[in-house]
């Protein structure tokens, strides 16, 4: 009499289908985020009646009330900020810049950085402003 071993019966669940949907979500999450660009710091900016939305600003500079100037969250010298938005323009031409200049910096700064940003080949600057009634 010959006895039949029968083998163990594998009960084991195909984790493959469920990689690939992971992993399919994964690259959707990744294509579809979207990227806030900060300037590096919180500017206390002044309010105006006619402030607006700036879709397509890809270049932000921040003034705070000392007249240190942040670009890409890095503090830059008023001479280098021509160099950085050439940089940062070539990289987005269709964009703009906007400039976040604190309510208490000195205007002499933000006129200078105006200057850099128009000598970069950037014509299209905004200045931020909190949507409001000016104080």
């Amino acid at each position: 009499m010959r006895k039949r071993i029968a083998a163990p019966e594998e009960n084991n669940i195909d984790l493959t289908p469920m990689l690939d949907v992971v992993f399919i979500m994964l690259i959707f999450f990744i294509v579809t985020t979207s990227f806030v660009k900060e300037a590096g710091i919180d500017v206390n900016r002044p309010s105006a009646a006619t402030a607006q939305k700036k879709p397509k600003a890809s270049i932000l500079i921040a003034i705070n009330q000392t007249g240190d100037i942040w670009i890409d969250k890095r503090k830059v010298d008023v001479r280098s900020v021509r160099a950085n938005v050439e940089k940062l323009h070539a990289e987005s031409p269709e964009g703009s810049v906007v400039i976040q200049a604190d309510k208490s910096s000195n205007t002499g700064v933000l006129v200078q950085v105006m200057d850099q940003v128009r000598l970069g080949g950037v014509t299209n600057i905004s200045i931020a402003a909190s949507e409001g009634s000016p104080q």
